[in-house]
């Protein structure tokens, strides 16, 4: 079998950002894998007019090495578009261009395969390596070793409990999550009525399109005390940086289980320019007394559906009056995120994996997940991490730099240098007591 120094599995944009930092790395021969036939980045989600909610500088390599060819500025140069993207001052991007963007690396990066699905990983003490076997669409079986493997796996959609048993195909197109919108979008747009829970930026955009449509009333129902904007000051993005992590990571179990309750706003808001666009929409379509295409409900939880051949009943509460009512809908569509999940392929390592006590990863400052000692080699993850390193594991700020990090963890040595101090703010104690009466000057490019 072929032995490769790295294996990705899974082939999003954060495996995608370490493959195209591996590309050309000498020393370092990389494989990944992906079961679908071609890159695709939520294609559930790729309304004409959404924009990612991080600048372009995001992209799969700038953070960690700007000169890579791999830059979402040499994809412009590639097809002929850095003219129209300047003209166009635009610092959030398309999120049809990102996915566009994101492909034509994975096209073109030799170290990407796709149609091969992951069937199982598990260690083979004779090779002192991770025996990784995966199979196309079309039945083929290989097997492959691997002395390290990086798990990319993604996260899947999370159902609230009362919409569970209706996510069947006698239901398909009228109860579904976000991420398969688009699929359904003519038909819930010509349905009379369609509610949409969840209160984040896929919430928002599913509603504003719907709105746009001009077709159903639209009911927006959230858990969450309001339908807030995320926090993007310049001081509260801080929380996206390298510092932030090194702290959080500090923290006792429970606190991090705290902040990562609280801290919503940082990473399941609402960008200000949706908000406003409905509100927007809400105000023309209401000129001449109107009544209103929409109605907008926070603070509720949906805690039963009961369906019938004319639709559901939802069964509400709403937390801060603890008063519970009943709302009748035509469709559902749940737009309430997603989190990691345990991949099956993952079975034959279970015993050797070090999981905490609610069953998640135990994960290093590197990535690294604790393993057996028995096991040589080295098993790393990307987006999986919330509990362990905070609200930046599943934003596309950090992911360069936690690919450089995991790149450099891989070979062994510094391949691409990542700065751990980059942030204004101190997170936590200071590390010395601040002097006493008048302090003395520091240079403009110091941090504490």
């Amino acid at each position: 079998m072929t032995t490769y120094d790295l294996v990705g599995v899974g082939i999003g944009p954060f495996n995608l950002s370490l493959a195209a930092l591996c590309d050309g790395v000498p020393g370092v021969r990389s494989l990944f894998l992906d079961g679908k036939r071609a890159f695709s980045w939520h294609p559930g989600l790729l309304m004409e007019g959404t924009v990612l909610q991080v600048p372009f500088l995001a992209d799969l390599v700038t953070m960690a090495d700007p000169t890579s060819p791999w830059s979402y500025l040499n994809y412009l140069r590639r097809h002929d578009r850095m003219f129209p993207f300047f003209f166009s001052e635009r610092f959030h991007i398309p999120r049809r261009e990102y996915d566009h963007y994101c492909r034509w690396v994975a096209e073109r990066l030799p170290s990407c395969r796709f149609d091969a699905e992951v069937t199982g990983l598990e260690w083979d003490e004779a090779a002192a390596a991770f025996a990784v076997t995966y199979r196309s669409s079309a039945g083929a079986v290989s097997r492959v070793l691997a002395r390290k493997v990086v798990l990319g796996v993604g996260t899947e959609p999370v159902v609230p409990g009362a919409l569970r048993p209706l996510t069947t195909e006698a239901h398909a197109g009228r109860v579904l999550h976000s991420a398969g919108y688009l699929a359904h979008r003519d038909r819930l747009a010509a349905a009379p009525d369609v509610t949409v829970i969840g209160a984040g930026q896929s919430g928002a955009e599913v509603v504003l399109d719907l709105l746009r449509s001009g077709g159903p009333f639209v009911r927006w129902l959230a858990r969450t005390p309001a339908f807030a904007p995320m926090e993007y000051s310049k001081i509260g993005l801080e929380h996206f940086t390298p510092d932030y992590i090194r702290y959080f990571r500090g923290l006792q179990e429970a606190e991090r289980e705290r902040l990562v309750r609280e801290q919503w706003q940082l990473y399941k808001g609402v960008s200000t320019e949706t908000l406003a666009d409905i509100h927007d929409e809400l105000y023309e379509r209401t000129i001449g007394g109107a009544e209103p295409p929409a109605a907008l409900h926070p603070g509720v939880e949906v805690v039963a559906v009961d369906a019938d051949a004319d639709g559901y009943t939802l069964t509400c509460r709403h937390g801060p009056q603890e008063a519970g009512f009943e709302l009748r809908t035509s469709a559902v569509v749940s737009a309430t995120g997603y989190a990691a999940a345990r991949p099956a392929f993952l079975e034959p390592l279970s015993d050797l994996i070090d999981w905490d006590g609610k069953g998640r990863y135990q994960v290093g400052g590197d990535y690294r997940i604790a393993l057996d000692p028995r096991v040589s080699g080295e098993l790393y993850v990307q987006n999986a991490e919330l509990h362990t390193h905070g609200v930046g594991t599943p934003d596309l700020t950090l992911g360069a730099w936690r690919a450089a990090t995991i790149l450099n963890a891989v070979a062994g040595r510094t391949v691409l240098p990542v700065p751990d101090r980059v942030a204004w703010t101190t997170f936590g104690a200071p590390l010395a007591p601040e002097p006493t009466g008048l302090a003395a000057p520091r240079s403009a490019g110091s941090l504490r």
